[in-house]
């Protein structure tokens, strides 16, 4: 069982990243494309994307667990706190500058299990490098010093989460068909005109989130609850 100061801030972190208006679109564009099976290229794509980051994680812990272990003696301390601070600070000022102007969302030329799959690597290499949360998440677990056995799960556990709202969106695709059509219509022209402004408020609190942990590390929020 991790410690809560590091599970609280990943499991935000994962809620976060449900909100991801690239996987959210394409999961709304298949479940409204009138196809006959829409589970075979929905779960395609969203196995991929799940696996892709799954395996992202693993690679980026392992890279980052060797590093820390030469470093160990800068894991807890409040020069790691300061960088952490500042990085945090950083993306949160990004996210008032950023531009967010509508860009034309990617969607699949056709459902087949093949494209799905080319579209779920590509939405992972393409967005890997702007994967706040995710990235803040690992850095959090990373510093944090967790055993394989812990933060394992906790990747698997996330990826999960990532991709449980389009899995909710498909069961009640299901159960409510074209009655759910029109709300769906609505929440994908939503999220094609405001995916870069939900990407600011992302990008906005995962810099919060990764100020109060660096904080937490120089030691400045004890000193703070003292007086």
């Amino acid at each position: 069982m991790p410690p809560l100061d590091v599970l609280i801030p990943v499991a935000g972190l994962a809620l976060l990243d449900t909100l991801s208006p690239t996987t959210l679109g394409v999961s709304l564009f298949v479940l409204l494309s009138g196809a006959r099976n829409v589970a075979r290229p929905l779960f395609a794509y969203l196995g991929t994307v799940a696996l892709f980051y799954f395996v992202l994680g693993c690679a980026i812990m392992l890279g980052l667990g060797a590093a820390l272990s030469r470093l160990s003696h800068l894991t807890d301390s409040p020069a790691t706190g300061w960088v952490m601070v500042v990085l945090g600070g950083a993306l949160f000022a990004y996210s008032w500058v950023m531009p967010t102007k509508k860009r034309v969302p990617r969607r699949p030329a056709t459902l087949r299990t093949t494209t799905m799959i080319g579209l779920g690597l590509a939405t992972g290499l393409l967005e890997a490098g702007t994967a706040f949360p995710y990235l803040g998440a690992i850095g959090i677990m990373g510093t944090a010093g967790l055993a394989a056995g812990t933060w394992v799960p906790m990747l698997a556990g996330y990826n999960l989460m990532m991709v449980l709202p389009p899995v909710l969106l498909y069961v009640g695709h299901r159960l409510f068909g074209e009655r759910l059509r029109p709300r769906l219509d609505r929440w994908r022209e939503k999220i094609d005109s405001g995916s870069r402004e939900a990407m600011s408020w992302i990008i906005g609190i995962v810099g919060v989130i990764l100020v109060l942990n660096g904080l937490q590390l120089t030691g400045v929020d004890a000193l703070i609850g003292t007086r």
